[in-house]
């Protein structure tokens, strides 16, 4: 497949705005989009005389934005409504517009491709802060598709990523379905049982080493923050570690099975039960050991609930990046019903668990799909 420059399905650069300083604009920046779903989720209205010196880039309803700075995260989005005063980006974006025989949705498909991502990668300058000029995104080679043959992998494209949403959406409904249940439970169990401090409930609570450890291909699994997500320990960004230095650490940085882990730096209050042996965790993790008069599964749903999460927030520390304390956290009143209240309420949440299994596997599938035909058509 021939292929040409990305500059060649679209029209000379946005023009720079000048207005007058009392006209209001919007103002869309870097925070603006939202990098997982690739959409503009807000603007700032202010007039132009009070923006900042880089709200200079004109966009208007099917603009293409494709940040310059860190191109590894490849924040692109699609101007999807005009806003209702002038719309104006930041610097920081090179804005495509399409010319009338090329197919928006198509040059947005192809800027999110991993040919596109790996280009960029690959011609950024700056070690600290990596990114490329307009120049570099606008000379990106893109295959050289008729206008009808674009249409017809956007159509494609975009039936999968419905696809994929919906899947999502599935996962968020069968979520809100257990806190609905542990709401209405808990409005039950508040009327019986006093709340307590979580203390009360913990053999022990400490966190994980503090000195750098090793990665390895093979070996014990080394979990920090990053890897406690949905209620589970996720493996798949998870690294390994040394046996040697796992030998070396002390058992309060190697959780048990049983174990709650709660992350206490940065993303905080995410919880998850420690279901295979061979693990260590770093300072940015906390490990809850629990006694008898609690289940584990049921503390980590707990912990996840908005007050308690609220709690947990509002008692941290540190200034950008924030701290859960353990000598507070162990403080925190919560509410814990009887060993046979919990399992009731567990065995709804494993009939719903059941679910979410198989909506996950379809999304996996579907996410496979959409990763295959991004390869064929962009390579």
């Amino acid at each position: 497949m021939e292929k040409i420059k990305l500059d060649d399905l679209c029209v000379p650069s946005a023009r720079q705005i000048k207005e007058d300083p009392d006209k209001l604009i919007d103002y869309i920046d870097i925070a603006s989009v939202d990098n997982e779903n690739k959409k503009v989720t807000g603007f700032q209205t202010m007039s132009f005389g009070e923006a900042p010196s880089r709200a200079i880039k004109a966009v208007k309803k099917g603009s293409i934005l494709v940040s310059t700075v860190r191109p590894n995260l490849n924040a692109v989005a699609i101007l999807e409504d005009d806003t209702p005063n002038v719309s104006v980006a930041s610097t920081g974006f090179c804005i495509l517009n399409c010319k009338d025989n090329v197919d928006n949705r198509f040059v947005f498909n192809f800027c999110k491709s991993k040919a596109f991502i790996e280009d960029m990668v690959s011609q950024a300058t700056g070690a600290s802060y990596p990114a490329v000029s307009d120049n570099i995104v606008r000379s990106a080679l893109v295959p050289n598709y008729p206008y009808e043959e674009q249409c017809h992998i956007s159509e494609i494209l975009d039936r999968v990523s419905s696809a994929i949403e919906k899947r999502k959406v599935e996962l968020a409904i069968l979520d809100d379905l257990i806190k609905a249940r542990f709401v209405e439970m808990f409005a039950n169990w508040k009327k019986k049982y006093l709340a307590e401090p979580l203390g009360e409930y913990l053999q022990d609570i400490t966190y994980g080493f503090t000195n750098p450890m090793p990665d390895a291909e093979e070996g014990p699994w080394k979990i920090t923050a990053k890897d406690v997500v949905n209620g589970i320990v996720n493996l798949d960004t998870a690294r390994k570690t040394l046996q040697e230095s796992y030998d070396k650490l002390t058992e309060k940085s190697k959780p048990q099975l049983g174990d709650v882990l709660l992350t206490k730096d940065g993303t905080l209050g995410r919880t998850a039960v420690v279901e295979i042996e061979g693990m260590c965790v770093n300072q940015s993790v906390a490990v809850l050991r629990i006694n008898e008069k609690i289940l584990p599964k049921y503390l980590s749903i707990l912990l996840q609930m908005p007050k308690y999460q609220r709690d947990m927030i509002a008692d941290a520390g540190g200034g950008t990046i924030k701290h859960i304390y353990i000598t507070k956290v162990v403080k925190m009143p919560i509410v814990v019903p009887s060993i046979e209240e919990q399992n009731t309420f567990l065995d709804f949440v494993n009939q719903v668990d059941k679910s979410k299994v198989a909506v996950q596997k379809a999304l996996e599938q579907t996410q496979t799909l959409f990763d295959s035909l991004m390869q064929k058509y962009f390579g």
